[in-house]
């Protein structure tokens, strides 16, 4: 085989490989989303989240996440961080809120959110940061697996580094509703159908354990409830009396069959349109 045909050959491989992706100007805004096919950062111009001062009844999740965060954004040792629990008390919103609050603070810290079904690709998108200018938080929401999803094996990259290391200026934050990630009736499966029962629960479950810090979530109390509203209320200049806000928000609970701040944000919403309020 000639040279010539060797370096035809190398050009087509060269053409058949995706590119390395390039960086975006990181100062273009606070939260980019990563994309695959073709691996890309995409900055986001505004991103959706509350002030840190309207999440209510998430006083513990909120003080150790805030410390944690802001140990990360000096370059001090932090903890990844699992957020889990009841549907809707806010998880998303307070990794949003508190990456505000520091960000105000220092003003070196950017949010980057990967989707479940990309997490094959997070090696890659370590190896885009790993020495870039600034700091990172990893963010990905909705975090669970199922039967026969092997998913959870690329979070172990960033959750232990492998043999390169988690990237000093990279930190991981998920939610989830699963405390284990994975669904009870798909743990009790491996335990009757494995060789080794033990062994395969182990490797699933022990993924969780692979996070630093564990904030869990649980339903609100009416008081709470009914406190996230008012606090909307007063935020965003919408009127109305104590007696009738009390009404209102219990019939539309019920309605709903459950008691969330999601719950109290839609019924919030429902009240400001009523009186054309803008947020």
């Amino acid at each position: 085989m000639n040279d010539e045909i060797l370096t035809r050959i190398a050009q087509a491989l060269e053409r058949l490989s995706p590119p390395r992706p390039a960086l975006p100007d990181l100062a273009a805004a606070d939260g980019f989303v990563w994309h695959v096919e073709p691996d890309r950062l995409e900055p986001v111009a505004r991103i959706s989240r509350v002030d840190l001062s309207l999440l209510v009844g998430v006083d513990r999740a909120r003080d150790i996440l805030l410390e944690n965060t802001q140990q990360f954004a000096r370059g001090l040792p932090a903890n990844n961080v699992l957020l889990w629990g009841a549907r809707g008390m806010g998880k998303s919103s307070l990794v949003k809120a508190v990456h505000a609050a520091v960000n105000e603070q220092l003003g070196t810290l950017k949010l980057v959110e990967i989707q479940r079904e990309d997490l094959p690709s997070i090696g890659r998108l370590l190896n885009l940061l790993r020495g870039a200018e600034g700091r990172f938080i990893l963010f990905c929401d909705d975090l669970s697996f199922d039967q026969d999803d092997s998913h959870y094996k690329s979070l172990k990259a960033v959750l232990d580094g492998g043999i390169e290391g988690r990237p000093d200026n990279v930190l991981f934050y998920a939610t989830s509703n699963r405390r284990h990630l994975m669904p009870r009736d798909m743990i009790e499966n491996e335990r009757s159908s494995a060789i080794n029962p033990s062994e395969a629960v182990e490797e699933k479950v022990s993924l969780s354990d692979r996070f630093g810090l564990w904030l869990g979530f649980h339903p609100c109390s009416q008081d709470d409830y009914l406190a996230m509203i008012r606090g909307y209320c007063d935020a965003y200049g919408v009127k109305i009396d104590d007696a009738t806000l009390r009404a209102e928000a219990i019939e539309w609970q019920q309605t709903r069959g459950a008691r969330s701040g999601r719950v109290a944000w839609q019924y919030f919403t429902d009240l400001a349109g009523r009186q054309g309020v803008r947020l």
